[in-house]
């Protein structure tokens, strides 16, 4: 494979349909040349959540558009592009196979090499699409779905030292804006009220604290929240206010206290670690964003967080998967499998790609 190259990427995950064109330079770095999303909130804000069946028909509807947009934007035609990248899983099923079926269709098509890749592994990577960020790295990646916390040593080798065995932290947000009527997403509505109230006026339990494993459970903050709630009901918006900013404070400390083991794991496993990297709509969270660079300046890394378009579900961090997977020569037949759970750390790369990592780190 030449140094030099251009993917496409496609992401149906959940409820973004986006298609991106990336191009990988000789020397490594990566360039967006078009990064397109069409968000489905409106389609789901009415139930609170997103509806698995509206998602996939959601993305049916619009994903030929969106990837001829992501074309005409990038201004190349398949002649130019070297590879085919669509999110393989984790997420909904029926919104992977429209984007997995679909990025098969163009790689039979135009002869092009496919690439499935694991949505967490786009995110895991996207720091070295941003920032060149070089293995190994510590990663916290935190969203609707997912809460872990990994070792990210090359393309495919990647260990996991700390997961949730329940809710992912934005999941507990969104969860939280809908028992309080905020509406969806979540997130940034709680985060907003949290603005304007009393953290200390509700006592909410900080789950696995002192642990020394770095493992999240986030089942129980979320029930003494709604249980605090029942007592007070009907509750004021000053009410509303204080339960966010406790529940908000509460998942900063959790972060605090899981992180922080995540990363001794990290430093006794693989040495001091020279970047902590973010990825994943929670970090975009103010609050959480000072609890990250406090702990990185503790261990003494980097902090990096990408830009909150590419933290978020978006086809530029599939593309640039695909470019670091076709670099190592690592395409995947037309017969792969969708899936709807993948966790990283299965991740298997082909004998000797890890080897060659090392050349363009």
């Amino acid at each position: 494979m030449r140094d030099l190259m251009i993917v496409l990427g496609i992401e149906t995950t959940c409820d973004e349909t986006a298609a991106a064109v990336v191009e990988r330079l000789e020397d490594g770095r990566g360039r967006i040349l078009s990064n397109v999303v069409l968000s489905q909130v409106n389609e789901h804000a009415a139930f609170g959540g997103v509806v698995p069946e509206i998602a996939a028909r959601a993305h049916v509807e619009v994903l030929d558009v969106v990837i001829a947009d992501a074309m005409a934007q990038a201004g190349r035609d398949y002649d130019a592009v070297d590879g085919i990248a669509a999110a393989a899983g984790p997420g909904l099923i029926g919104g992977v196979i429209v984007g997995l079926t679909t990025a098969k269709a163009i790689a039979l098509v135009k002869n092009k090499p496919l690439i499935a890749v694991n949505h967490l592994e786009a995110h895991a990577l996207t720091a070295r699409l941003t920032n060149g960020t070089a293995f190994p790295y510590c990663l916290f990646l935190a969203s609707g779905g997912h809460t872990q916390i990994l070792a990210v040593r090359g393309v495919g080798d990647y260990v996991r030292l700390g997961t949730t065995q329940d809710d992912a932290i934005g999941e507990a947000f969104d969860k939280t804006a809908k028992l309080l009527g905020l509406g969806f997403p979540g997130g940034p509505r709680v985060e907003k009220e949290a603005a304007n109230g009393d953290a200390t006026r509700f006592r909410l339990p900080r789950p696995m604290h002192g642990r020394k494993d770095a493992d999240f459970s986030l089942s129980g903050l979320k029930t003494a929240l709604r249980l605090e709630a029942e007592k007070i009901a009907p509750l004021t918006d000053q009410d509303v206010a204080d339960l966010c900013a406790g529940f908000q404070q509460a998942i900063v400390d959790v972060v605090f206290d899981r992180l922080r083991a995540g990363l001794m794991l990290f430093r006794a496993r693989f040495g001091a670690p020279t970047a902590l990297v973010a990825a994943g709509g929670v970090a975009a969270n103010q609050a959480i964003r000072k609890v990250l660079n406090r702990l990185a300046f503790e261990v003494g890394a980097t902090l990096v967080v990408p830009p909150p378009e590419l933290c978020t579900d978006n086809g530029a961090m599939i593309a640039w998967a695909g470019c670091e997977r076709l670099a190592l020569g690592l395409t995947d037949s037309l017969d792969t499998a969708p899936r709807a759970r993948w966790p990283l750390d299965e991740i298997a790369a082909a004998e000797g790609a890890l080897r060659r990592t090392a050349a363009y780190k």
